[in-house]
């Protein structure tokens, strides 16, 4: 068994181009289904932990957290660790870590009670933006233009109840030019970004946003790394978007980023990178 792994649990376009990079790199890794992986917390289990590097690419946030955490016991450096996990897949928790880091972000807010929440949603003003902590691809993202949207969404999510829908997210909606910015940061470093553009509100390419290749300029890469220090991200895409007055702002960072359409848009050969990043850390 190889020093390195990748562990997964969907085969993407994205999984197929990290493998034919790490098999151009010519280093031994294995492919680890992580459904079917079993760890025991013994001697036994220990021996069939060979790994000192793993990349984690698992489509489901709980299992791929799960299996970083378990690993982390074996002394397997994974890449994202356990705490950046936590972080980015908590959308108040990378929030909360940005502002503690003096880094700029819309106006954001967060309380724990219909009532509170309405309070707090007509203080701050509309159009705003209501989103589950925990989530990914725009989806249950709302966006509230009135008193009347923001009654019925948070009726909503008072009825359907659950842990995820008593905490009440919102953040000022942005005007932004029908386009954010993902930012992809390797190891400390910025090595590409693209425009996702789209006539819709949500500009996500899961939503039908189209990529374009973005200029890395000194505001962007600056801005991209010091979002990813914030938390600690090793292998991370940071999401802006561009305010009119304020210029960039960060809204949220991504732990196991997708990035498909950016190669091409880009020309930077992203998964190669990241399997030269995971080669570093076994030298």
């Amino acid at each position: 068994m190889a020093e390195l792994a990748v562990l997964y649990d969907r085969i993407r376009p994205d999984e197929k181009m990290l493998f034919e990079a790490l098999d151009a790199l010519g280093t031994p890794y294995d492919k680890v289904y992580v459904p079917h992986l079993k760890l025991t917390f013994d001697e036994a289990g220990a021996a069939g932990v060979p790994w000192k590097v793993a990349i984690e690419r698992c489509v489901s946030q709980t299992r791929g957290h799960a299996v970083t955490r378990a690993l982390e016991g074996f002394g397997v450096q994974v890449i994202n660790p356990g705490h950046v996990i936590e972080l980015c897949g908590d959308k108040l928790a990378t929030n909360a870590r940005l502002y503690a880091a003096g880094l700029p972000t819309p106006r954001t807010g967060v309380s724990f009670d219909g009532d509170a929440a309405l309070q707090q949603i007509e203080a701050l003003g509309y159009p705003l933006v209501l989103k589950p902590t925990v989530g990914s691809w725009g989806r249950m993202v709302s966006k509230l233009n009135d008193r009347d949207a923001a009654e019925a969404v948070i009726e909503h999510k008072e009825v359907l109840g659950g842990p995820q829908h008593a905490v009440f997210y919102v953040q000022e909606l942005i005007h932004k030019p029908e386009r954010d910015i993902r930012a992809f940061v390797i190891g400390g470093g910025c090595i590409g970004a693209i425009y996702r553009t789209s006539g819709h509100w949500i500009t996500n390419t899961a939503r039908g946003a189209k990529a374009s290749n973005c200029e890395i300029t000194p505001e962007l890469a600056d801005l991209a790394v010091r979002a990813a220090a914030a938390v600690d991200g090793r292998i991370v895409a940071v999401d802006l978007v561009e305010d009119s007055e304020r210029g960039l702002l960060v809204i949220e960072i991504n732990h196991t980023m997708e990035f498909k359409n950016s190669v091409s848009t880009t020309g930077v050969d992203i998964p190669r990178k990241m399997g030269e990043y995971a080669l570093g850390l076994l030298g």
